[in-house]
């Protein structure tokens, strides 16, 4: 038995879909067009890959200081400017989680290959009593005299600098021969070539994790 209301009805549907485009405005290919892009795009998004390290964009200020690097010259945040830069804030003396640190940050830069000319290291005393110039210079220069860079300041400085970024940090009791230790937060800040603040590493991220996030900051478009 024919049934010609079923045979019709794709015709039935079509006719109602251009009545309801015609009362919105727009012809039927047009909505069907933008129906078909929208669904284009949405088979084509995927969700942005997930970072190895925090991402802390937008909740901390950009790159800002004003210090003297381990020649001896005033050096500002917009020397860097091009440059991706991975800060730490340390001091020479430091037993143990300085020199660790920056053993893993030369392992990035290592992992990085040709990329690595793209990045400096910033090594920020907060013992700027004993850490002058030089002897950041013979520090940093150990480990990678190539992209690390020590710097210092007056106590001000780096105590304003130290809260800008909320790094923590205090002088522990003299011993009777005069030295003393430093407790500080052992956290690596990657900012981009623009100086803006995008990442934050911890002695758990591995300097292959560093290297991979870090590679993904050089290559994105500024």
């Amino acid at each position: 038995m024919n049934r010609p209301f079923a045979a019709s009805r794709p015709l039935q549907l079509a006719r109602r879909s251009a009545c309801v485009a015609q009362r919105l405005g727009v012809s039927l290919g047009l909505s069907i067009s933008v129906a078909t892009a929208a669904a284009l795009l949405g088979a084509c998004s995927h969700p942005a890959e997930p970072w190895q390290l925090t991402n802390v964009s937008g909740h901390l200020p950009d790159l800002a200081f004003t210090l003297t690097a381990d020649n001896g010259q005033p050096m500002t945040a917009s020397d860097l400017r091009g440059q991706t830069a991975l800060v730490y804030f340390g001091y020479t003396h430091c037993p143990d989680v300085c020199p660790e640190t920056m053993a893993r940050l030369t392992q990035v830069i290592a992992n990085l290959g040709p990329d690595a000319q793209r990045v400096r290291i910033l090594f920020i005393s907060v013992d700027p009593t004993r850490d002058t110039p030089q002897a950041l210079h013979a520090y940093v220069s150990a480990f990678d005299a190539q992209h690390a860079l020590g710097l210092t300041g007056s106590d001000a400085q780096i105590e304003a600098l130290a809260k800008r970024y909320r790094v923590a940090y205090q002088m522990e009791k003299r011993d009777p021969d005069g030295s003393y230790e430093v407790t500080h937060s052992s956290a690596v800040y990657v900012f981009d070539a623009q100086g803006h603040a995008r990442l934050l590493a911890t002695d758990k991220d591995s300097p292959a994790a560093i290297a991979q996030d870090v590679r993904r900051i050089i290559d994105a478009p500024a």
